[in-house]
């Protein structure tokens, strides 16, 4: 570039520009070597960074020029929605956790005391069979599977 194009343009070390841009100086040669800083290399090696002279903290630091102005509404929005849902989560976690302590307690609870209705003696009702023959009935339905299965 001519002196006449720079008019209004700073050249500024790397350390200068890393000031002025709010980065590091390893954020700015990083930049330098994707193209995005417009910068010069000298013969003895030096780089130097051209930078509007109007703008002290540059365009490239990090922020979307062509951001929407309503963005702090939107954020605003956002934070209210996660501050919504981190409440929400914390009730269902209180939800499960007394369900957890209600299981615990059922099943660690002692056994309960037999009713009166199995502590009461049956009465036998009057058969029409012989007693001896309803137990060699029933032992037919003890048998194991196989035994009826392949009789023997």
């Amino acid at each position: 570039m001519d002196e006449g194009a720079r008019r209004g343009v700073d050249r500024l070390t790397i350390q200068e520009a890393a000031r002025r841009l709010g980065v590091s100086e390893g954020a700015v040669r990083k930049r330098v070597t994707r193209g995005t800083l417009e910068h010069e290399k000298e013969d003895d090696g030096r780089i130097y960074i051209y930078l509007d002279a109007g703008d002290r903290r540059g365009a490239d630091v990090g922020q979307d020029t062509g951001v929407d102005p309503n963005n702090n509404a939107l954020i605003s929005q956002l934070r209210d929605e996660v501050a919504y849902l981190r409440d929400e989560n914390r009730r269902k976690d209180e939800i499960i956790m007394q369900q957890a302590m209600t299981m615990r307690q059922l099943t660690a609870a002692p056994p309960q005391e037999p009713s009166e209705a199995a502590e009461t003696v049956e009465e036998e009702p009057e058969r029409a069979e012989p007693l001896s023959d309803r137990v060699e009935a029933q032992e037919g339905v003890r048998r194991p599977w196989w035994r009826r299965v392949f009789g023997s």
